[in-house]
């Protein structure tokens, strides 16, 4: 599958994925790797090549990051280790060692690199996959106000395209985003969300749902993968409503339909980041009928079939404010009707 962000083949199906998964991260009997204090200066300005199976420890690979960036003036080399930045390996999933990477499995999310320092290490540390700039904020709608366009991070060198792997009852799911635009969500082995999902569908389970503020899909997509007829996911944001598109395609091969249909690409998509009135932007034929929309959720009974009495989960952003959530529960409730819940 060709990547909407590099144009590269740096992804693939949910099957080719989990295919490789079990000896990704594992070393070979060669692979050996020190462990350093994370918050602690580098000892020395010292780092180990990969092994000869390719792979790294992960510390020895923030150990040349480090190094670089000290190199390049980014850093002091009296910082500890853990001011690189944030590692997102590629894909996510619970681990129970620390992984030893291989090559193009590591987004880092930094606040301290340049863009010429990023191009640096793209080069030099076979590793990385890209190279994010961070702020003190979360990128993508953080608020209900869709007035202005969302702040997001940015991606200084490579590609920031990776996976996250959600482990359901049914099977995992392979969930992909851009990272620079969308907020951090992975799996730690236990999902309260796709629990709260499960009670809610029933068993058997509901025959339809919604999932209001969609992010990349993993709700709808879950409700999809435990059999729900017929599933609608929604995104004021444009990033969120193409990877649930994108994620549609990407886990096809475990749901009841015979195509995917994409209507717009992302680069047609950025050019209305945000929506109000919901328009469509994937659909699948088949046994489960499967949409994907972006626009504002309040809007979306537009294009929910009338009498359906569905399951809604409705994942905003702010789940603080209570007297809000409880207004839209009850204004959903009189247009749509049927269960409504914040995972």
């Amino acid at each position: 599958m060709k990547c909407p962000v590099c144009q590269m083949d740096c992804v693939r199906s949910a099957k080719e994925m989990l295919f490789a998964l079990p000896s990704l991260f594992r070393p070979c009997s060669d692979c050996s790797g020190r462990v350093l204090d994370k918050r602690a200066p580098l000892p020395t300005l010292e780092f180990a090549l990969p092994c000869r199976c390719g792979k790294r420890f992960i510390d020895e690979v923030f150990a040349h990051i480090y190094v670089t960036m000290v190199e390049e003036g980014d850093m002091k080399p009296t910082e500890p280790l853990i001011a690189v930045g944030s590692p997102l390996i590629h894909p996510g999933f619970p681990m129970e060692h620390p992984p030893f990477l291989s090559e193009k499995s590591l987004v880092l999310l930094t606040q301290k690199a340049t863009k010429k320092t990023a191009e640096r290490l793209m080069n030099e540390v076979p590793e990385l996959r890209g190279v994010v700039k961070t702020g003190n904020f979360i990128p993508g709608i953080a608020s209900a106000d869709l007035t202005s366009v969302p702040r997001v991070y940015e991606l200084l060198a490579g590609c920031d395209v990776r996976a996250d792997i959600f482990p359901l009852r049914t099977g995992p799911l392979v969930m992909y985003k851009q990272q620079s635009l969308i907020h951090i969500e992975f799996s730690r082995g236990y999902a309260p969300k796709i629990r709260a999902l499960e009670q809610h569908l029933g068993n058997p389970p509901t025959k339809m749902f919604i999932d209001a503020c969609s992010g990349v899909g993993t709700l709808g997509l879950t409700a999809a993968s435990l059999g729900v007829l017929q599933v609608i996911m929604n995104d004021a944001w444009y990033a969120s409503a193409f990877w649930s598109a994108f994620n549609l395609e990407v886990n096809r091969e475990y749901f009841k339909v015979n195509r995917v249909r994409i209507f717009e690409q992302m680069e047609d998509m950025v050019k209305h980041p945000v929506m109000k009135y919901p328009i469509k932007i994937a659909e699948t034929e088949g046994e489960q009928v499967i949409e994907v929309y972006q626009g504002d959720f309040r809007q979306l009974p537009s294009v929910i079939p009338s009498h359906s009495q569905p399951v809604t989960a409705l994942d905003i952003f702010d789940k603080r404010d209570t007297v809000g959530i409880q207004n839209i529960k009850k204004e959903w409730g009189g247009t749509v009707g049927g269960d409504i819940f914040v995972p």
